[in-house]
């Protein structure tokens, strides 16, 4: 069985849960993409502290 005739076989809802790339979920909160800005905030700032830009 190649990739492409499981990937058929499997329904798509089923399919978007196998496929997951390790990033946020859809119903994701408000507050993990506040804490996610505020770490890239935190990051370009040490850098630019420490002179590497």
């Amino acid at each position: 069985m190649t990739a492409t005739t499981a990937a058929a076989s499997v329904p798509a809802s089923r399919l978007r849960r196998l496929v997951r790339t390790g990033g946020p979920e859809e119903e994701s909160s408000w507050a993990e993409h506040v804490l996610g800005w505020v770490l890239v905030v935190v990051v370009a700032m040490f850098v630019t502290q420490i002179g590497w830009l």
